[in-house]
């Protein structure tokens, strides 16, 4: 694969998979990622050409930065991969913290607009490229406690649609994930480190894995140019919708 690619949230799960799925085929990876002794590790077991950048998305200053800092090599980047973000408590909103509800609209929204800013010079002067924000079922329905997390996730859902339609003059691909239960890091971010009720999150069903969600990625990246795959929902078999599932 021609193509050069950047994941944010390159470190673990999703991102982390995609990284693997895409360097298997050659791709060039641009991996952006907080944790940099993660993403020294995940550059030496990938057989691709591999640049990181570290930064948090929810820092606009160290976003732009770390995008204007690529090497000539790396400019060009072909698909931009918007995977960055996360969950912070599960409350109502009159037990919430505040500080959880910032952390989910700077991560999960303004993170991926400072991104995806970013980048798009690179791309419109080539009147080219891709972008692929990764979503949720969350952000298509909002189930009891996920109050900001869906909040957020709509937000990137409408923020899609606005790119696709800003950019559709410019020739560049904009799509959206949107999986259901996977099973991540995800669940114990959200409760901050308490391992059991993450796994319970998991228990008695069959969850998607962040294999599953590279897989879909790939799918899309790999239509063809005339081809734009804009929206996937991708849910477990037991997951009838946001709230539903079917536990064992």
């Amino acid at each position: 694969m021609n193509k050069t690619i950047l994941i944010t949230g390159a470190t673990s799960g999703i991102g982390k998979a995609t990284a693997i799925h895409f360097a298997a085929l050659g791709a060039r990876l641009i991996l952006c990622g907080r944790r940099q002794e993660r993403l020294n590790q995940l550059k030496e077991e990938l057989p691709t050409e591999v640049h990181i950048l570290n930064f948090d998305v929810r820092d606009r200053t160290a976003v732009f930065e770390a995008i204007e800092s690529l090497p000539e090599t790396f400019e060009q980047i072909d698909v931009l991969i918007n995977n960055a973000g996360n969950a912070h408590g599960l409350d109502d909103v009159i037990e919430a913290n505040l500080d959880d509800w910032d952390a989910m609209i700077d991560g999960n929204v303004k993170g991926v607009m400072y991104v995806t800013k970013a980048v798009l010079p690179l791309m419109t002067k080539r009147k080219s490229g891709h972008i692929i924000n990764v979503g949720s079922i969350a952000g298509l329905e909002v189930y009891p406690k996920g109050n900001v997390y869906c909040s957020s996730k709509f937000a990137i859902n409408a923020f899609t649609q606005g790119l696709r339609i800003d950019l559709n003059p410019i020739g560049i691909r904009v799509g959206a994930v949107h999986p259901g239960l996977v099973e991540t890091e995800f669940s114990e971010v959200r409760f901050k480190g308490d391992v059991n009720r993450a796994k319970s999150v998991y228990n008695q069903l069959d969850a998607l894995q962040a294999e599953d969600i590279a897989n879909t990625i790939a799918f899309m990246v790999h239509a063809p140019e005339h081809v734009t795959i804009a929206d996937i929902t991708i849910l477990p078999t037991a997951q009838a919708n946001a709230s539903v599932l079917n536990k064992k």
